[in-house]
């Protein structure tokens, strides 16, 4: 091989050696560029999620509030109907709860007969 071609075929592996050089290098650049900008989205993300799941909390704790306030109030109007019942007739409402009772027994007596 004359020496002119060996210089050439030299320069131009030079040349291929440094261009795949510069090519991994971008390469390189490419994929930590993409790596931050995915952890920048998964950040962004999981920020969006967090303030999602606040909102949702809060909104589930303010109605949970609204119905245990609803709840309290109807068992107080339950409690005095009750109380006003019974005061005005209390002999027919110890007779109702005895009787209550009485069946509550017999249903809870029975239920364990027949489990043994």
């Amino acid at each position: 091989m004359p020496a002119n071609a060996l210089n050439t075929a030299q320069s131009e592996a030079d040349k291929a050696t440094a261009a795949a050089g510069a090519a991994a290098e971008h390469a390189e650049r490419s994929f930590a560029e993409a790596a931050s900008a995915a952890k920048a989205s998964f950040a962004d993300a999981a920020k969006r999620l967090e303030k999602n799941l606040v909102d949702s909390f809060d909104t589930l704790r303010a109605q949970s509030r609204t119905y245990t306030d609803t709840a309290g109030q109807q068992l107080e109007d339950a409690q005095k109907y009750v109380s006003e019942r019974v005061r005005e007739r209390p002999i027919t409402a110890t007779l109702a709860g005895l009787g209550v009772g009485v069946l509550l027994g017999l249903l809870l007596a029975g239920s364990r007969s027949h489990n043994k």
